[in-house]
């Protein structure tokens, strides 16, 4: 049996990929088909690709073409792949003529014509639709969004609000915006999509008004803290028919994903256990929105939602039990430790605004167990250890800038693909999240130290 391989991004699966696929089938009898993952786009400069992974997997699986569907993960994979499967041709389209007469040494490398006058940048040219941005809130996490947006296509920062005029419009001049508003309802008529970046306990009224003026949402980390909250916006998102998304940068990390496919891939076997940590120390600063028990403050609501993330991915929504022991000051928790119980599994939490602690994620399981350093939220390196050290394996990333360009490229993916929710980040997770928070606001299940 003749095998031949292929790869290509197939972003808009057109016509041209069609035929090109068509022809390398000729070539022999068994076709294999590497989809580049997401986190090869990002080394274009521009995060333009307008399909996920998933949705390009879907779409090369219903030509019917390919007999097998692979995933391109990292620079030299083609020829651990051509030794892999056994390759005999590597068939690719011919604007790459003679970039991989290297492949030589393996199999035979065949240029395969390319249709003319169609492709997947043409395609994305032709119908790409600006979204204009308005940023609510211009404050310390939205100064990062402006330069993050930067790039990924198709979005464009026009507008800002914030109820002190003065900050809004210092911060439109330090970011080259054109338009800032006194007026929120004005504000909304200017914009597509709305970025919320506001203290937590506003969040919701800027989500609802933002949803029933028909305009998309990405909206900070916890979006709520109440769940019939969460999932009331969610309802009145899709009946609007628009986006709403929480900006857990973490989610939408590339090496984060990929960590989370290998888990669940089976690769430790089953997850028995998730710990998972992070913490800050603040200045003393009681001005601080952080350090404020009226404006939701302190380390769970500050920085819960990241490790509940890795959890709730991994061991789902269906916990059993939970319980919290809270280092309280002034009202807000300096320090919280969780535990979650679930049917088959445990994980626990540590969360810290005045304490101190190791910022590592370890994830056990029954074959062995994934380690990821500190600042494991910031993902760009991983581990999978085993009890047989000649097994272990090292994975390796870059993480971008502030590591929002890859929440902001979700989010307009959602938007261009009219998908209400993500892989990444589900909406029944974020519901999820905000139930665990309103446990926490109530005091169930707290005990102070």
């Amino acid at each position: 049996m003749k095998k031949v391989i292929t790869y290509g991004t197939y972003d808009l699966l057109h016509q041209g990929h069609i035929n090109l696929l068509k022809r390398a089938k000729a070539l022999g009898d068994y076709l294999i088909v590497g989809v580049t993952n997401d986190n090869f786009d990002r080394n274009r400069g521009k995060l333009n690709v307008r399909n996920n992974v998933l949705e390009r997997v879907e779409a090369v699986k219903a030509t019917g073409l390919a007999d097998k569907i692979i995933i391109e993960d990292y620079q030299g994979q083609k020829i651990d792949d051509i030794q892999k499967y056994d390759v005999d041709i590597f068939a690719i389209g011919s604007d790459w003529e003679g970039k991989f007469d290297y492949l030589n040494e393996f199999c035979k490398v065949v240029y395969l014509p390319r249709t003319e006058g169609i492709s997947s940048t043409q395609l994305r040219a032709e119908s790409q639709k600006l979204i204009n941005v308005g940023i609510v809130g211009a404050g310390r996490v939205a100064t990062r969004f402006v330069p993050e947006s930067e790039y990924v296509s198709g979005v464009v920062v026009k507008s800002v609000f914030d109820i002190d005029f003065s900050k809004a419009a210092q911060f439109a001049v330090n970011n080259n915006i054109s338009e800032v508003h006194r007026d929120f309802e004005r504000f909304l008529e200017d914009v597509d999509a709305v970025y919320v970046a506001t203290p937590h306990l506003t969040h919701h009224d800027y989500i609802e008004k933002s949803l029933l003026a028909h305009k998309h949402v990405l909206c900070e980390t916890p979006m709520v803290l109440n769940e019939k909250e969460a999932k009331d916006l969610f309802a009145l998102a899709e009946k609007q028919g628009v986006i709403l998304t929480e900006a857990n940068k973490t989610a939408h990390c590339p090496a984060f994903n990929h960590l989370m496919v290998l888990i669940k891939s089976g690769l430790i076997g089953d997850v028995i256990d998730v710990e998972a940590s992070l913490s800050k120390l603040w200045d003393d600063d009681k001005s601080l929105r952080e350090m404020d028990p009226e404006q939701a403050g302190g380390s769970m609501f500050e920085m819960g939602s990241y490790p509940l993330l890795p959890i709730i991915k991994l061991l789902g929504t269906d916990f059993t039990e939970i319980h919290f022991y809270s280092k309280m000051d002034n009202g807000i928790d300096l320090y919280t430790k969780g535990i979650i119980q679930y049917p088959s599994a445990t994980s626990s939490f540590k969360v810290g605004l005045g304490v101190k602690t190791e910022g590592d994620l370890v994830i056990s399981g029954t074959k062995g167990y994934a380690y990821v350093p500190a600042p494991w939220w910031k993902t760009d390196y991983f581990e999978l250890r085993y009890e047989d050290q000649n097994n272990n394996k090292k994975f390796f990333y870059k993480w971008d800038g502030a590591g929002l360009r890859y929440e902001i490229q979700e989010f307009a993916s959602q938007i261009f693909s009219c998908r209400y929710s993500s892989y990444r980040l589900r909406r029944h997770e974020c519901v999820c999240m905000a139930r665990i928070m309103q446990i926490f606001s109530e005091k169930k299940d707290v005990t102070e130290l």
